[in-house]
Parts: structure tokens; C-alpha cells; sequence
């Protein structure tokens, strides 16, 4: 395929979507075709899922992590791959990454079954660059404190989640530093930004 993937992966309240918007537009400001998008919701399917599993009631953890597998082999399938083979440029808020830690280290199942999971529902598709941006589960709560809402069902886990998901996401881009760049995510948002820029340019298409 000759487009580029990127994910942009963290906790709740690290400022992804936000990181995610201004990466589209400096992209698209130079030509390129970007496809924007997100785990779970970028398909009509993943809606109601992510409306399921972020709003709904109690879900098993081996049942969680198979909705989020069948919501992701429906996004590859339908929205990324074929942006991907037309030479697109795809930016994603979550992908494996998430389940990796949130299912995995989060929810304490098996991280190889995670994995061996997600690797089928995408016929083993992977980003070329992963920024993940890293903060302290208190000060990401005191985020979403300050955006105001209420909190989904992943959010209002206690802290011990948390941090096992943040340590799980750092344990990920220890093993791949090649693919993953960590990014202090309680910089400026400008700072954030430029790290960004930075992985990933070096990787656009000429």
C-alpha cells in the first residue's frame, strides 16, 4: 500500500483529538489527502458499539475486548485499507495500542491474546508511526474534570486502572521504539505538536 498510516495513542484526557485535528490540517495544507478518524466510531457499526462500550452497563472484559476487535476488523476493512491503497494518508485516534493496554494491562487479560486478536480482525495491518502521548492519570482526570461532561464508563475506572494502562502504554513503545514515540503530553499544545511533526515527516511521500 503506498499510503501512510499514523495513530496517536494515550489516556483518557492526553489531548489526542486535539493533536489529531492539527496534524490533519498541517498535512492537508500541504497537498495531502487525509483521512481522519477513530477507534471505536469511524464506521457506522463502530457508533453504536462505541455508544455500547463507553455508555453502557457492565461489560465482561473478554467480551469488551471482542467488540472492540469486530469494530476494528469493520474500520480496516471499510475505511483505512482502502484509503491506504489509494496512496491517503490515514490519521487515527486508538488502534491496537488501546487494546493492548486498556483490555490488556487495564483489564489484566492475556496481552499475547489481545494481540493474536487484533492482529486477525486486520489481517496484520500497522502504522508506520505511533505518537503516544503520555500523562499522570491525576492530571488527565483533572482535564476531563475542566472539560466538563460526565465521565464514560472507561473514565470512571479508579486509579490503579489508570496507571496500568498508562504503564502498559509505555511498556508498548519501550519494545518498539522504532514505531512509537512517547511525547510529554503536558507540554504546549504547539510543543506537542511539533514532536509530532517531527516523527512523522521524515515518513510522508515525496
Amino acid at each position: 500500500m503506498s499510503g501512510l498510516f499514523i495513530t496517536l495513542e494515550g489516556g483518557d484526557g492526553a489531548g489526542k483529538s486535539t493533536q489529531v485535528e492539527l496534524l490533519q490540517a498541517w498535512l492537508e495544507a500541504r497537498g495531502h489527502e487525509v483521512v481522519r478518524t477513530r477507534e471505536p466510531g469511524g464506521t457506522m457499526l463502530g457508533v453504536e458499539l462505541r455508544k455500547l462500550l463507553l455508555h453502557g452497563e457492565h461489560v465482561d472484559p473478554r467480551a469488551e475486548a471482542l467488540l472492540y476487535a469486530a469494530d476494528r476488523a469493520q474500520h480496516i476493512a471499510t475505511i483505512v485499507r482502502p484509503a491506504l491503497e489509494r496512496g491517503a494518508i490515514v490519521v487515527q485516534d486508538r488502534y491496537i495500542d488501546s487494546s493492548l493496554a486498556y483490555q490488556g494491562a487495564g483489564r489484566v487479560l492475556d496481552i499475547a491474546d489481545v494481540r493474536r486478536l487484533s492482529d486477525w480482525a486486520t489481517e496484520g495491518l500497522q502504522p508506520r508511526v505511533t505518537a503516544i502521548l503520555d500523562i499522570a492519570p491525576q492530571d488527565a482526570a483533572a482535564r476531563r474534570h475542566a472539560r466538563g461532561g460526565a465521565a464514560d464508563r472507561l473514565e470512571s475506572e479508579a486509579a490503579t486502572f489508570h496507571e496500568a494502562v498508562r504503564d502498559g502504554f509505555l511498556a508498548i513503545a519501550a519494545a518498539d521504539p522504532d514505531r512509537c514515540v512517547v511525547i510529554d503530553a503536558t507540554l504546549p499544545v504547539d510543543e506537542v505538536h511539533a514532536q509530532i511533526l517531527a516523527r512523522v515527516t521524515p515518513h510522508l511521500p515525496q
